[in-house]
C-alpha cells in the first residue's frame, strides 16, 4: 500500500519562533495541512482534504479573522484536487475521503470531490451537520458541505488497536485502514491509522500540534500551544488522548509512526521518505 504525503495548505502566521520553536520573533511561521492520498484495492483514498479550490475562490468563507490570524498562502497548486491531478489520477479516481474532523483547514476541499464517499466520526457529523449539539460559533463553514455529499459514519464500537478502540473504515474492502476515535479538539475527532505488513502509520490529526509534545518530556511553543487550547473543544479529553499517544509512541514506536496535521517537522519527515510506507 503506497501513501503519497500532500500538503494541502501552507499557513504562515507570525510568530515564527514562537510557533515552529525557532527563527525570528517577526518572521512568517510555517505550518502545512498534512493530507494522505493512499493507493488501495478499491481506488485512492484521501486521508482530510485541506484547503480547498472553493475556498481559494472566495476566501472570506473561511471568516476573516481566521484568514488574518494564520495568513493561509491560498495557492490553487497546494488543494488536494490539483496535486491529485499532478499525479496523473483523475478527480474520480478518489473514492473515499475520511476527514479526521471537520474543521475549515480539514474539509475545504470536500466539494472538489463530489463522487467519494466521505468518512466522519457520527459524533463530529451531528454537531457540524445537524447542530445536535450545536458547534461554538464560527467553528464550522457549512458550505464546505452544502452540496450534500454522501456521508459514511463511525461511533465508538470496535475491535482494539494498541489500547484504542478502531473501527475498520472501508469495511472488508480495506481492512488496513482504520479510524481511531481521539476525542478532544472536537467531539468527534478522530485518527486514522494505515497499515503495511507489521508497520503502521497513524495520521493524528490536531490529537496534537508539535512533534515534541509526543516525547517522554513534552514540550510546545508557546504560541502554538495558545492555538492548540482556543481549539479544544473538550480539553481534559485532549490531554488525556495526547498522554495515550505518547505512551504509544514510547511502547511501539518501532511499530506505529505518529504524525499530525500542521507540524511542518512531520510532513518533511514523510514527504522525505522517514516513513516506510511513503
Amino acid at each position: 500500500m503506497k501513501i503519497h504525503h500532500l500538503n494541502a495548505g501552507t499557513m504562515c502566521p507570525i510568530g515564527r519562533r514562537l510557533v515552529n520553536g525557532s527563527g525570528g520573533l517577526f518572521q512568517r511561521a510555517r505550518l502545512v495541512c498534512h493530507c494522505l492520498l493512499i493507493e488501495t484495492k478499491d481506488g485512492l483514498a484521501l486521508v482530510d482534504t485541506g484547503i480547498g479550490l472553493d475556498d481559494i475562490a472566495a476566501p472570506a468563507r473561511l471568516g476573516r479573522r481566521w484568514v488574518r490570524q494564520t495568513a493561509p498562502r491560498l495557492d490553487p497548486a497546494e488543494t488536494a484536487a490539483e496535486q491529485v491531478r499532478a499525479l496523473g489520477y483523475s478527480l474520480e479516481d478518489v473514492r473515499h475521503v475520511l476527514l479526521t474532523h471537520l474543521d475549515r483547514d480539514h474539509a475545504g476541499g470536500v466539494p472538489d470531490f463530489p463522487h467519494a464517499a466521505i468518512h466522519v466520526h457520527r459524533a463530529e457529523y451531528d454537531m457540524a451537520v445537524l447542530h445536535k449539539p450545536a458547534p461554538p460559533e464560527g467553528r464550522y463553514v457549512t458550505g464546505q458541505w452544502s452540496h450534500g455529499p454522501h456521508w459514511s459514519f463511525y461511533g465508538e464500537a470496535g475491535e482494539d488497536w494498541f489500547g484504542f478502540r478502531g473501527v475498520r473504515a472501508l469495511g472488508d474492502k480495506e481492512a488496513d485502514i482504520l479510524m481511531i476515535p481521539l476525542a478532544g479538539h472536537t467531539l468527534g475527532h478522530c485518527g486514522i491509522a494505515v497499515r503495511s505488513g507489521d508497520t503502521w502509520l497513524l495520521h493524528a490529526g490536531d490529537s496534537y500540534f508539535h512533534h515534541a509534545q509526543l516525547d517522554a518530556s513534552p514540550r510546545m511553543p508557546l504560541m502554538l500551544g495558545y492555538f492548540q487550547r482556543r481549539g479544544d473543544m473538550d480539553r481534559d479529553m485532549r490531554i488525556a488522548n495526547q498522554e495515550r499517544l505518547r505512551a504509544l509512541k514510547r511502547d511501539h514506536g518501532d511499530r506505529v509512526s505518529i504524525v499530525n496535521s500542521h507540524d511542518p517537522a512531520d510532513y518533511e519527515r514523510c514527504r522525505c521518505g522517514g516513513h516506510p510506507l511513503s
